[in-house]
């Protein structure tokens, strides 16, 4: 590359090349896991020198947590736009499902990565995306806890709460992973419309438990 190229220039390609090693891992990690992926293997597939990688990224571990933040950036806008709706509770649950559906059906690569590499071998995105999942029911709790029914809840009982929510979101999302990966199995298919009616089943238990829960432990 010309050092005379402008700054912005130069920039956009650096952006460029680091998105499509990202894209590449992103593709070669559907077949495996990302402690047994070469770094080699996703500089070939972009087309770039090995070297190029440490111009982006530290090592895989480094790369692997850029995807975590990919993958999970745009569903937490997504589901907290659903809670701060006005509707009521079947409402909510309804459109949250759709959301989690959608979400399954647009981006199956992404969500397969942090079904796999949630309990994965490597450590770094293993934190990584627990602190995201962290990160996101503390975002749940805070639009929990300015709706009325929770009322008179301590902090921690909103927190257990949200916990709830954010890990049934996440069973749901790998629930329609498990269809959409069945080989003969569609994203329209009875299957796929039975997990998402067991999820808004799911999510009514807890909403019908949420509206008790305060006289329970009072």
């Amino acid at each position: 590359m010309s050092h005379s190229e402008p700054v912005g220039v130069r920039q956009a390609q650096k952006q460029r090349t680091r998105q499509a090693l990202l894209d590449a891992a992103l593709g070669l990690l559907e077949e495996q896991s990302l402690s047994s992926m070469g770094l080699r293997e996703v500089t070939r597939a972009v087309g770039v020198a090995p070297t190029a990688f440490y111009r982006h990224f530290r090592d895989l571990g480094e790369l692997g947590v850029a995807l975590v933040q990919e993958s999970l950036a745009s569903l937490h806008a997504t589901v907290r736009a659903v809670l701060a709706e006005q509707a009521g509770a079947e409402e909510r649950i309804d459109h949250t499902v759709a959301v989690v559906e959608r979400y399954v059906r647009e981006h199956p690569a992404h969500v397969r990565f942090i079904a796999r590499e949630r309990h994965g071998g490597v450590r770094a995105v293993r934190q990584a995306i627990a602190g995201e999942l962290d990160r996101f029911a503390t975002e749940v709790a805070a639009a929990l806890k300015s709706q009325p029914v929770s009322r008179g809840w301590s902090d921690e009982d909103v927190r257990m709460l949200a916990e709830l929510y954010v890990d049934r979101l996440v069973m749901t999302a790998s629930a329609f992973l498990d269809v959409s990966d069945g080989e003969d199995e569609g994203v329209d298919s009875e299957r796929w419309r039975a997990v998402a009616r067991t999820a808004r089943r799911q999510l009514h238990l807890i909403s019908v438990g949420r509206q008790h829960w305060h006289d329970a432990v009072s």
